[in-house]
């Protein structure tokens, strides 16, 4: 939705719900908002109301309150594949070279646009909801690790353990 200096908001989804009275029909809207700094933090938020901006509104404040960190590599692409799921929704993210690109769907490449990340390859399986594919993907980006973090957990050398990964993969 606007773009700041630091901060990313965007509206991924609107819904339009009805309920039938003998008046009528009453709508009320439900939204989802991707909150993020481009700088390996996002978070998203949903909000319910009879209006779509103040629905929008509450969403955006959730937003920016669940805000979590994410460690990327060389600040354009995540560390190792990982796997997120939500309910029946299934998302496969893989780390690509420079100059890959974005490919992701629609909701999860809003989440990589917030995160900053440029580089990316990632696969939706299952459900296409933008609920359960969202919160998948979130949950595979909290499974990821930078190796310090790994390298300090098992009192290793950030060196050993990148050496590591790399005879493994070829």
């Amino acid at each position: 939705m606007s773009e700041n200096n630091e901060n990313f908001l965007s509206l991924v989804h609107v819904a339009r719900t009805a309920k039938v009275t003998t008046g009528g029909r009453r709508f009320s809207f439900a939204t989802i908002v991707i909150a993020g700094n481009k700088n390996g933090m996002v978070g998203m938020g949903t909000g319910k109301a009879s209006e779509v901006l103040e629905a929008n509104k509450k969403a955006e404040n959730e937003a920016k309150k669940s805000m979590i960190r994410i460690p990327l590599k060389e600040g354009r692409t995540i560390h190792h594949d990982v796997v997120g799921k939500f309910g029946s929704g299934l998302v496969k993210m893989r780390s690509a070279p420079p100059g890959t690109g974005n490919i992701a769907p629609g909701p999860i490449r809003t989440i990589c646009e917030a995160l900053g990340i440029k580089d990316i390859v990632v696969k939706s399986l299952g459900s296409s909801n933008p609920h359960n594919m969202i919160k998948a993907a979130l949950n595979a980006l909290k499974n990821t690790c930078s190796p310090k973090y790994i390298s300090d957990k098992r009192g290793k050398k950030v060196g050993e353990i990148i050496s590591r990964r790399e005879s493994k993969v070829k």
